[in-house]
């Protein structure tokens, strides 16, 4: 079993920057790829950033490559993205998850095979 807190989301300006961070909890968090989600209001759930469970590997949407960064402290069970040049279309809340096969991340239609979720930290862009 696998707890996911995540933290950070707050109202920023657009153009700046913001981190988000998710502790999980259990004893074997390296075993366990670690992604971002986002959900925008009146909007389906849409993959943000995906990490391997040895953080050497990364996968993100074509959309939020070079702006978003997704990255992960196995020591401190912490997994974190980063966000920079926001703007009000990022408006969203955003959910972290984790799963034991990174590959749920990378395809769309294994998405909803992903074990674990957390309740989400809301994340909003004024213009």
């Amino acid at each position: 079993q696998v707890q996911l807190v995540e933290s950070g989301g707050g109202l920023v300006q657009a153009g700046d920057s913001l981190r988000l961070s998710c502790a999980a909890s259990g004893r074997t968090f390296s075993i366990y790829a670690m992604g971002w989600f986002r959900q925008a209001p009146g909007k389906e759930r849409e993959f943000v950033a995906a990490i391997s469970g040895s953080g050497d590997s990364t996968y993100y949407a074509d959309s939020r490559k070079g702006r978003f960064t997704i990255s992960r402290d196995n020591a401190k069970k912490m997994v974190y993205l980063q966000m920079n040049s926001l703007n009000p279309e990022n408006t969203a809340v955003y959910y972290c998850a984790a799963d034991t096969h990174y590959i749920n991340f990378l395809s769309p239609s294994r998405h909803n095979a992903i074990d674990y979720w957390g309740k989400g930290t809301l994340v909003t862009v004024s213009s």
